[in-house]
């Protein structure tokens, strides 16, 4: 379990990532920050394309370049967040439908939980598992 100070720098950490979004499009800009088991932060933003079908959504930024940089740990809590127009949103953020089958086989792929820190200007709200998000998620 991750005390306070440390669950408060993933969330500020992501809150810092979506300064790096490119969203010229939707002006949606959404930052994700990941815990990993050794205690790493992987960080990523959404990059949008005027070919739509190109965006990548920050959740799946982070994720994606977890698995392929590192090693032999594991994600143990994302933190997502995001600014609209120039404002923090009001109320929590949550992961797209694909975000949340990456979510979910990353548990899956990994064994263990992943836990889930949405952010609005208004709250926090905590998850134990992607698969509160979406309790039906595709499985082979």
């Amino acid at each position: 379990m991750l005390d306070q100070k440390l669950i408060e720098k993933l969330i500020e950490t992501a809150i810092g990532m979506t300064k790096m979004s490119y969203a010229p499009y939707s002006n949606f800009k959404v930052g994700a920050a990941v815990r990993m088991a050794d205690g790493r932060i992987f960080t990523g933003s959404n990059q949008e394309n005027a070919a739509y079908s190109a965006c990548l959504c920050a959740e799946r930024v982070t994720l994606l370049y977890v698995c392929a940089n590192a090693g032999d740990s594991h994600p143990v809590s994302i933190a997502i967040a995001a600014v609209q127009n120039g404002d923090f949103i009001e109320n929590i953020i949550t992961p797209c439908g694909e975000c949340c089958q990456v979510l979910v086989e990353m548990e899956k792929r990994f064994s263990t939980k992943i836990k889930l820190y949405l952010i609005g200007r208004n709250e926090v709200k905590t998850l134990e598992s992607a698969s509160e998000l979406l309790p039906y998620a595709f499985h082979l």
